[in-house]
């Protein structure tokens, strides 16, 4: 074992000479670091630019350049980092700069290098057309603030607020969201600016006004360190609660990877965005690798800076030594290989991005629930880029554990109320005798209203349709009349009335009603007729039938002897001349006769019975349509009785502007009742017919559809609407 053991000593010692004198006469190439070193993000980037040149060197054996850094450490200020690259432009002479991580305003930067032609791979800048030798490796932000849209319209959430640091004011991110949400009609309520050296009691200060706001949906694009102290203390105020909906931009995504258990908790429920990486073998080591050394998750702007140092120590290599920036700058812009991150290229000076995952904060870690690409819009699966267009509107991504455990997601909105109050008051009647609009019971042992019935159902489905959450409460009352409860409402006792109030004039001097969700006015019952085969007959009584039928005897007659006077028909016989009378007359009636007269005087004949006919028709028609549709009936001009909804607005007194005396007037209190008097009818002790809203009579016809009919109605009410405080009260 030992020569062995020697002789592998030996073969080793001899590789190292032979490596030193083929690399022995390298030229070094000199490229600029600059980043925050004592951050998270600025010591994964340094860490992921010596891995990549490591492994670079590692397996391109023979190389003719050495790339020989020069780090400088932001310290995180602006003024720094702007002053560390104008050092090693032009102290230095760098070919290169990656970095910083810091933000600069992209036009500052790139007249930094447009002036040195010195290519500057930047971590928080933006490629700018104007510029071409500053590259952005990042996220594209129009795509990030497109994805972040599509999501929010998903849910069909119309307002949002969007936190971010101080130092971003301003930022392609900010601008980019504000087009996004303008084009699908999204409105951000407020921008919520906070710096990264704020104190603790600063940042609740301002969480405390966004809890004094409607809107519930915010969009979080902060450092990572500074997020960790934004969800601390909004965990901390009750605002990581179901009703908010906190998202995260790729910048604030890395939070999940704190390693302050208390964090993690405070962020369980929120999504974010994070640019999408294919797997990979070389993708799985590299996070193996980054595992074992940080016990972290490596963070997407490591990976695209190994990609990065990659591309240009290829580039390097390829050119020995750059003459000059445009030539490197050419060669750069060249590149393609797989890398790290997927296909990789920065022929527009930017990463191509591959979309982006949606994740959602869940068991103290992370799960995928969809993914975001240009062309395929939100999908649960990850789209290849050249897919088909189909952009999505709806909610297509795996279902979301929100904030609180809950399934459901947040309206977006909250509704503040009068006062603040954290509860709608919504008055409803319990002891109501028609029950199928509103049917309430309360639960004094559980202090509980429930109720039932088309009204609540309607009521149930307007709140549920709003865009945002409305809490609300019963409160139950036994006795006491509609008018009582508007006064109620009037006295602000209570915020609304739910039930089958109707709209009047009178009432809405003092409250607000919605829109109607009923049919107007007031209409009458009556008894069906029952089906009779001679029902035809019956519109003319035998009096007038039997005139009619003389009528057209001497009608005929007459014309008969009128037409026997011309000398034409002569050449008929006395049998057919009358026959051709007769079958003229008839023919009138359905206006089809095409005989002719020869007598001017039989025609003047002819066309006043014309009149007659036209008449007897119309007055015929008339009287059966109303036969046919229900039994007539008599009222006050006879002695008939009339029922009417015990216990409504308009009560006895309406049934008395009609001319009804109070002993023809009877008030019934459901259904059932309505179909007894009906059936009995007047004489029988019950009714001719009942007066009611249309609401009511149609309800009642659902149920009784065989046997009664409404005979007619007016539009004199404006039918049902809820009841609540007028706006100008609040």
């Amino acid at each position: 074992m030992l020569p062995n053991n020697t002789n592998l000593s030996i073969l080793l010692i001899f590789l190292c000479i032979l490596n030193h004198g083929l690399c022995g006469n390298l030229v070094d190439v000199d490229v600029g670091i600059i980043l925050h070193m004592k951050s998270w993000i600025g010591k994964s980037i340094n860490s992921s630019i010596t891995m990549a040149l490591s492994d670079f060197y590692a397996r391109n054996g023979g190389c003719r350049t050495r790339i020989v850094f020069h780090a400088r450490d932001s310290k995180g200020d602006q003024l720094q980092a702007i002053s560390t690259v104008i050092d090693l432009l032009n102290t230095v002479k760098v070919h290169a700069i990656i970095g910083p991580e810091t933000y600069i305003g992209s036009e500052l930067l790139g007249s930094l290098t447009d002036k040195s032609q010195v290519p500057i791979f930047s971590f928080a800048g933006k490629s700018l057309r104007k510029y071409p030798y500053l590259f952005q490796i990042k996220e594209d932000e129009s795509a990030m603030a497109k994805s972040i849209a599509a999501v929010v319209e998903s849910y069909k959430w119309r307002d949002v607020i969007v936190m971010h640091e101080e130092a971003n004011h301003g930022s392609e991110l900010l601008q980019s969201m504000f087009e996004s949400f303008q084009d699908k009609n999204i409105r951000i309520t407020y921008k919520s600016v906070i710096s990264a050296s704020s104190k603790n009691n600063q940042i609740v200060q301002e969480l405390h006004k966004l809890m004094s706001m409607h809107t519930t949906v915010i969009i979080v694009d902060v450092s990572p360190s500074l997020a960790s102290r934004v969800f601390l203390n909004a965990k901390r105020l009750g605002m990581m609660s179901k009703e908010y909906a906190w998202i995260l931009t790729q910048k604030t995504i890395d939070v999940l990877q704190s390693d302050d258990f208390e964090v993690i908790e405070s962020l369980q429920g929120a999504i974010g965005f994070r640019s999408y990486i294919p797997a990979s073998s070389r993708l799985h080591y590299l996070k193996k690798r980054w595992k074992e050394e940080f016990s972290r998750e490596v963070p997407m702007l490591a990976i695209w800076a190994y990609d990065t140092m990659w591309a240009l120590a290829e580039s390097i290599e390829r050119l020995g030594v750059p003459q000059n920036g445009s030539v490197l700058l050419g060669e750069v812009l060249k590149i393609g290989f797989k890398g790290m991150s997927g296909e990789f290229r920065l022929s527009e000076r930017k990463v191509v991005s591959n979309g982006f995952e949606i994740v959602n904060a869940i068991d103290y870690g992370e799960r995928k629930v969809g993914y975001w690409t240009p062309l395929k819009g939100i999908t649960k699966a990850h789209a290849p880029l050249n897919d088909v267009v189909v952009q999505h509107s709806r909610i297509n991504i795996e279902d979301v554990i929100w904030h609180g455990g809950s399934t459901t997601a947040p309206k977006g909105w909250i509704f503040k109320g009068n006062n603040l109050a954290t509860k709608l008051r919504i008055g409803i009647r319990t002891e109501l005798k028609f029950k199928h609009f509103v049917n309430a019971v309360y639960d004094d042992k559980k202090n509980v209203t429930t109720a039932t019935g088309f009204s609540v159902d309607v009521f149930k489905a307007c709140i549920h349709a709003l865009p945002y959450e409305v809490p609300y409460e019963f409160v139950p009352f036994a006795k006491g009349s509609y008018d009582e409860l508007i006064h109620r409402v009037y006295m602000k006792e209570i915020d609304g009335v739910l039930g089958d109030s109707t709209i009047l004039a009178n009432r809405s001097r003092f409250v607000d009603f919605t829109a109607t969700y009923t049919d107007l006015g007031l209409g009458t019952l009556a008894k069906v007729n029952k089906k009779d085969m001679w029902i035809f007959l019956k519109p003319l009584d035998l009096k007038l039938w039997l005139t009619v039928a003389a009528f057209v005897i001497f009608t005929g007659f007459i014309i008969w002897a009128i037409e026997a006077m011309d000398q034409e028909s002569e050449k008929k016989s006395s049998s057919q001349r009358i026959g051709t009378i007769f079958w003229l007359i008839l023919l009138t009636i359905f206006s089809a006769q095409k005989e002719k007269l020869s007598s001017n005087l039989s025609r003047f004949v002819v066309f006043v019975w014309l009149i007659l006919v036209l008449i007897l028709i119309t007055s015929y028609t008339a009287t059966l349509s109303a036969l046919l549709t229900v039994e007539q009936f008599e009222l006050a001009s006879k002695g008939g009785t009339v029922g009417f909804h015990g216990g409504s607005f308009f009560g006895g007194v309406t049934i008395s502007n009609l001319n009804f005396t109070d002993s023809k007037q009877k008030s019934y209190y459901n259904y059932d009742d309505y179909a007894k008097a009906l059936s009995k009818g007047g004489k029988n002790g019950g009714a001719d017919a009942i007066v009611d809203e249309v609401p009511y009579i149609k309800m009642f016809l659902g149920k009784y559809w065989s046997d009664y009919a409404m005979v007619s109605s007016q539009p004199i009410t404006s039918g049902f609407g809820f009841v609540s405080i007028p706006f100008s009260s609040y």
